[in-house]
């Protein structure tokens, strides 16, 4: 659980790592990139002509737009559900009849890993944190960078689409472009396996070439079921 201040808003939501997380801003990319590429997979070299490419262009483009206004209200969703149940733990140990009581309910938010890292001192001390707070909100707001970070969540997921996208554009060998289209995005993915390796704290090249391999069976599997 993050510290707790008198504030009833910092009190029970977690500080951000500015707009978005690592694991957010990867996520988000490597989703939009790997729908991109199942699009540019489905090109065939054979009949491919100008029209066909400005369909790809317009139908990755199209696809990552929609999907990324979904992720962007869904990351809206997701921040207000987390801050409300903050907010409902919150009331609940300021209303918990006895100090036992409230320490559990604290402990019981916590993750197995974290509850047992956590002294019953520090559990007592969050608590009564919690209990010295004047008021909890009864119902979670949105505030000005969840919109922020929402439109993030939008942007990366659209921008994601032109690496894989671009050679299309630039190279007038359909069969040449297809190729620097998948080199482009297996490097991009390999990149960010190393990115959530580093992140994780463990063998970020190994995590790098899973997560290509990773991205390259789902675009396999995306094509197998007719995407």
């Amino acid at each position: 659980m993050s510290e707790l201040t008198l504030d009833p808003d910092a009190a029970v939501e977690p500080p951000r790592e500015g707009v978005l997380n690592p694991v957010d801003r990867l996520s988000e990319f490597l989703f939009g990139l790997l729908m991109a590429l199942s699009f540019t997979g489905a090109v065939a070299v054979a009949s491919a002509g100008k029209a066909e490419i400005r369909e790809l262009f317009i139908t990755s483009f199209g696809c990552n737009l929609a999907w990324g206004l979904v992720d962007a209200v869904m990351y809206i969703v997701r921040t207000v559900t987390d801050r409300g149940r903050n907010y409902t733990l919150a009331r609940g140990v300021k209303a918990a009849a006895t100090a036992q009581e409230g320490r559990a309910l604290i402990e019981a938010s916590l993750s197995k890993t974290v509850a047992g890292l956590v002294s019953p001192a520090e559990l007592e001390g969050i608590r009564g944190r919690i209990v010295a707070l004047p008021s909890v909100p009864e119902r979670p707001r949105i505030h000005g960078e969840d919109l922020l970070a929402a439109l993030a969540v939008f942007l990366i997921v659209v921008a994601s689409t032109f690496p894989v996208v671009l050679p299309f554009g630039v190279m007038q060998d359909v069969g040449l472009a297809k190729d620097v289209s998948r080199g482009i995005a297996v490097v991009l993915l390999f990149l960010g396996g190393l990115g959530f390796g580093r992140y994780a704290g463990y063998g970020s090249w190994r995590s790098g070439f899973i997560m290509a391999a990773v991205g390259t069976l789902l675009v396999g599997a995306i094509k197998a079921l007719g995407g």
